[in-house]
């Protein structure tokens, strides 16, 4: 099964330097199928960056309440990506060609 992985980060203490606070604040993974499926739990209140992995081509949305497409950024297998977000969002994953 291939999986999205999901890792939720506060603002940077340091705004200087681009990095995400260790250890995240939450983290969850949604299965990568043949239909548009969102993460259970929207981001965590203090979420401002997320930390995505994936290990199979697909593309993302992110929103209150997401549906991804394939027309929506695609990601290739073994990327890892940080986005800022906003808190109480979520994002979506659908496999990709």
């Amino acid at each position: 099964m291939a999986v999205l992985y999901i890792a939720e980060f506060e603002r940077p203490r340091n705004q200087w330097v681009n990095v995400a606070n260790a250890p995240p604040i939450a983290e969850q993974t949604v299965a990568i199928g043949g239909s548009s499926t969102a993460c259970t739990n929207a981001f965590n209140a203090k979420t401002a960056m997320v930390r995505v992995e994936v290990d199979a081509i697909c593309s993302i949305a992110f929103g209150a309440s997401p549906t991804a497409t394939t027309s929506n950024m695609r990601m290739n297998a073994g990327d890892c990506e940080y986005f800022s977000v906003m808190p109480n969002h979520k994002i979506a994953v659908i496999t990709n060609t």
